[in-house]
């Protein structure tokens, strides 16, 4: 897919933290989505890091200029890989008021589900369900928290598996009664810096093609694991790059 983008924030940030973050004019932020619209077809677009509650009603309306009928993928970006807060807390109650009943795939982590049914803080550490008895009281203990998050307007929720005992990720659509999970292997010696990103990236990509929600639950968990896999150790001093492209393997050409 060729991907365009209409830039929320400016960040200062490398592998070990963000430094520091300038947002961008909302009317800026419309701007760019309409450049692109009026010129280059939009076949599905992902939400990202939003920052500020103005920022967030620009989105919203920029959701609604749209062609009718385009997927939205939307990822809460709450907190960076760092550690760092990347959303105002006026902007959290603004992303769950207008953002998600505009999504047709919202892909939070455990942390940030949480957060968004009223639960504990971002960033308070190993999740609860990490200590589940077994793999069936985890699973039935997220699909209680997924459908929570369903409940806010989003037509499917993937919540995904990183901050799970098991990197697995549960998928639950509006319109079936029961959830799928879709597994794949944890990679603990890969880089993450980006993988949530790059899921909801390559979902919307999927979409864009053409596939079901559930297929492109399936292909972003599958791709977004082999960048983790491939990512690169060597680039910084915290938790380095995902990498998409393999490029250790190019580099052997």
């Amino acid at each position: 897919m060729h991907g365009t983008s209409a830039l929320t924030a400016v960040t200062a940030q490398n592998t070990l933290a963000v430094r520091a973050v300038h947002q961008l004019p909302p009317e800026m932020v419309l701007a760019q989505v309409r450049a692109v619209l009026c010129d280059i077809r939009v076949d599905a677009v992902k939400v990202g890091m939003l920052g500020s509650a103005e920022v967030v009603l620009a989105v919203a309306r920029a959701i609604d200029e749209l062609p009718s009928g385009t997927p939205v993928v939307v990822d809460p970006v709450m907190v960076a890989e760092s550690g760092a807060r990347l959303l105002a807390a006026d902007a959290q109650d603004a992303l769950v008021r207008e953002i998600l009943p505009r999504a047709s795939v919202l892909t939070p982590n455990v942390p940030e589900a949480r957060v968004l049914t009223g639960g504990e803080p971002v960033g308070s550490g190993v999740e609860d369900v990490e200590n589940a008895e077994d793999a069936e009281d985890e699973d039935s203990e997220l699909e209680i928290l997924a459908r929570a998050v369903l409940a806010l307007g989003p037509r499917v929720v993937v919540l995904t598996g990183g901050h799970r005992a098991r990197a697995v990720d549960l998928f639950l659509d509006s319109e079936e009664d029961t959830a799928s999970l879709i597994g794949g292997e944890r990679h603990p010696d890969g880089a993450a810096h980006g993988s949530g990103c790059t899921h909801s990236s390559l979902l919307a990509a999927q979409l864009a093609l053409g596939h079901t929600p559930l297929q492109a639950a399936r292909t972003a968990r599958a791709l977004a694991g082999a960048a983790v896999a491939h990512g690169l150790r060597d680039v910084g001093a915290g938790a380095g790059p995902v990498d998409v492209l393999d490029l250790a393997r190019m580099r052997g050409y």
